[in-house]
């Protein structure tokens, strides 16, 4: 492996730094033959350090977001002799994340939103990356951390005002109760099956503004970046636009008389 040559692949400082950690992680691991982990990585990330992994044919990495459905993951990194382990599900990842249950007070139950959680965090000084999904109720709470951070969220979060009177536990990862999404069906005219189109339509803006979204590397498809706005999807496809939210691609209802589609897509609420 040579460092130096995959580091200048790197196309900014930011993917250089956090592809050449990622590289720390698995010298470490060669020899202290013990478990390394990430930082939560956003979809952008971790398809930078998954395309690495391929590139230098490392395979003894597992993606967890602490649950099934989770956006924001880490790659945990180990050593040959924990493969059977990692593999038959054996390993206890309560030992790298931790889960912490906020249960807001009867008089503030449904008056917050992920971004409240989110300013919280962020006003304590915990770094982002170290933070993974908040799942979000109108009871409360359920924050995913890096168990190193856990006691400091938790610390932290009891200090504010607006959280004072709430209640923390720390929870099992298995314990976490994992709402699905509400789904809203929308039909959209469009022109084609450009993931441009389909963008500008689900999120109400310009087919200009849906581009330079594309530019900036917010949007996904399967969790995969999508750096074109020529690029078409198809049925069953899942499209994460990052800061706008998620929806899947339906089937086409119709055609209008001008020869446009009409789209069905199941919006994540």
């Amino acid at each position: 492996m040579n460092k130096q040559e995959i580091l200048t692949k790197c196309t900014n400082e930011e993917d250089r730094l956090l592809v050449s950690r990622l590289l720390d992680k698995i010298e470490f691991v060669n020899k202290r033959n013990t478990v390394e982990y990430t930082d939560f990585l956003d979809m952008r990330q971790r398809q930078i350090l998954e395309k690495v992994l391929y590139d230098i044919k490392w395979t003894n990495y597992i993606a967890t977001g602490g649950f099934g459905k989770a956006e924001r993951t880490i790659l945990v990194i180990y050593p040959l002799k924990l493969e059977e382990i990692i593999e038959k599900r054996k390993f206890d990842f309560n030992t790298i994340l931790g889960a912490i249950n906020l249960e807001l007070p009867n008089e503030l139950k449904g008056m917050y939103s992920h971004r409240d959680y989110l300013g919280g965090i962020i006003k304590i000084g915990m770094k982002r990356e170290k933070v993974g999904d908040i799942l979000t109720s109108k009871d409360g709470a359920q924050i995913i951390v890096l168990k190193e951070a856990e006691e400091y969220v938790i610390k932290g979060l009891q200090e504010l005002t607006r959280f004072s009177k709430a209640k923390f536990e720390k929870v099992k990862l298995e314990e976490l109760k994992v709402e699905e999404p509400k789904i809203k069906i929308l039909n959209i005219i469009i022109p084609s099956m450009r993931i441009d189109s389909i963008v500008s339509e689900v999120i109400r803006t310009s087919r200009a503004k849906a581009t330079n979204i594309i530019k900036e590397e917010r949007v996904f498809v399967n969790h995969e970046l999508v750096t074109k706005s020529s690029k078409e999807v198809k049925f069953g496809d899942m499209v994460t636009v990052r800061g706008k939210g998620r929806f899947e691609i339906g089937n086409i209802v119709n055609n209008t008389k001008k020869g446009n589609l009409v789209l069905e897509v199941k919006v994540s609420q």
